[in-house]
């Protein structure tokens, strides 16, 4: 592992060096949309197993591939009509499709843990499409932050789970969306396999019909779904009107808090401030964060996935 993380700025000579990087084997936390990534060739076995090393993920746990468009995504996938029709509608955006693998993507095992499908996607943030056009090659990123933690949003985020365990960050702000990608499975009909920063809703007025939702119960098919991730040091009590002793109040709408998602009930503001949030509040050293009630629509029901698994029981 790196002794030193270097921090790279956005600019020319930051994208070559974080190619250059890539294109050893090391690491590079980048931003995109969503929340920062955390890079490393996805050809590259040993460059793989440093990312599950870096963050301590499981191995059964597949990672997103990063690329620049869709024509190089049809390299490492078998194209559909209806991932032909979403991806003209959402990408470069915070959508992850989950399609067949093709037999000549050339990929390492690691990356899709071995099943027979890859999820992968072309990010909208322009650092993440400067970084991939340098590089010119598929990256496998999941979040930049040790794994089960809260994803970052920051490259400070990042520094501060990260740091000496990669080789390099390259800033480029913070993610506007704040919250990770929307994953639809495309294999047996389409099947919202983790809700994210593209609303549901959306694909399904692209599709014209509805979409299946992945059963409680359903094996490991995607990342994002194991039922503890995404949590602070301290616990988190969804459903809360007011904090009990010992806890700080995430606020949603008027009510006071100690920190507001949106003020004015806006979910999406409240989306790019959550994992920011929970940082900022989980850093006061409280033993809980207690959570004000946030509709299930819209983002907002990405916002729920991600505060349900950061309150779940952890192992």
């Amino acid at each position: 592992m790196p002794q030193n993380t270097r921090h790279l700025s956005a600019n020319s000579q930051g994208y070559a060096e974080a190619a250059q990087i890539l294109r050893e084997g090391g690491l590079v936390a980048f931003p995109t949309e969503t929340v920062y990534g955390l890079g490393g060739d996805a050809r590259n076995d040993m460059a793989v197993a440093g990312i599950f090393e870096a963050k301590g993920r499981p191995r059964f746990n597949p990672l997103i591939v990063h690329v620049d468009s869709i024509e190089t995504a049809q390299r490492y996938v078998d194209w559909s009509d209806a991932a032909n029709r979403l991806a003209r509608a959402f990408w470069p955006g915070p959508l992850t499709l989950v399609l067949p693998l093709r037999a000549d993507a050339g990929l390492s095992p690691l990356v899709t843990a071995e099943l027979p499908t890859l999820a992968i996607r072309v990010p909208a943030h322009p650092v993440a499409q400067d970084l991939l056009g340098t590089f010119a090659g598929p990256v496998a990123a999941p979040s930049a932050n040790p794994s089960g933690r809260i994803s970052p949003t920051t490259a400070a985020h990042v520094t501060a789970g990260l740091e000496g365990r990669i080789a390099a960050v390259l800033d480029g702000g913070a993610c506007e969306v704040g919250v990770e990608s929307t994953i639809l499975g495309l294999t047996d009909g389409p099947v919202l396999l983790r809700p994210g920063g593209l609303p549901v809703e959306a694909i399904e007025a692209a599709l014209g019909g509805p979409v299946a939702r992945r059963g409680a119960s359903a094996p490991l098919s995607a990342p994002g779904q194991l039922a503890s991730h995404y949590a602070p040091g301290a616990y988190v009590r969804l459903q809360a009107h007011k904090a009990q002793e010992g806890e700080v109040l995430l606020g949603f709408g008027a009510v006071e808090c100690d920190l507001n998602l949106s003020a004015s009930g806006d979910l999406r503001e409240a989306a790019a401030n959550l994992f920011h949030h929970l940082h900022a509040l989980d850093a006061l050293g409280a033993k809980g964060i207690a959570v004000s009630p946030i509709p299930d629509h819209g983002l907002g029901a990405a916002i729920n996935d991600r505060l349900r698994r950061a309150a779940a029981p952890r192992e």
